[in-house]
């Protein structure tokens, strides 16, 4: 039967991250799983231009990348939810993946993205959908219902996600 007992919280600061966050934090709370929090830093901009990566220090990213971390922690402690925090730098689409193996989690927690017209043609590259690359669940989050156009049917909240999960473990 399904049941979430390790949950992969990924957050990037963004209003996406945020609510995968909440929502995320909810889920758990829900379900009394065990909590991850990971802070990818996408530095595919900065290796793609030897100039930027030259021209920003390593412990300003470090920096970054804890002060990012610490947020996200801080948010979680707020909700009386205690994770554990992971830092990666690198391609989200590889780093979620690796950490959600290496933690033997049930769950990963991601935000989503709206992309519209042209932008999802010129959104970068992407060598595979997280689906792909992982061997657990993943739970997308749209944000709050104020955010979702009403054309979205379907999408439940991270309460229908935790009572479904209930009834199956």
């Amino acid at each position: 039967m399904l049941s979430f007992k390790r949950i992969l919280l990924c957050y990037d600061g963004t209003r996406e991250g945020q609510h995968a966050l909440k929502d995320g934090a909810a889920l758990a709370q829900s379900l009394g799983a065990d909590v991850h929090l990971l802070s990818v830093i996408n530095n595919t901009a900065w290796m793609q231009g030897a100039d930027i990566t030259a021209a920003v220090p390593v412990e300003f990213i470090n920096e970054s990348a804890r002060a990012l971390l610490d947020e996200g922690l801080e948010k979680l402690a707020a909700r009386g939810i205690r994770a554990t925090g992971h830092i990666a730098i690198g391609e989200p689409l590889e780093q979620i993946p690796l950490f959600a193996s290496d933690l033997n989690v049930d769950l990963v927690v991601v935000g989503h993205r709206r992309s519209h017209g042209l932008a999802r043609w010129w959104g970068g590259r992407h060598d595979g959908l997280l689906l792909d690359r992982v061997t657990c669940s993943v739970l997308v989050t749209m944000g709050a219902a104020a955010d979702v156009p009403k054309t979205t049917a379907g999408a439940g909240s991270a309460n229908d996600f935790a009572q479904a999960a209930e009834h199956h473990s």
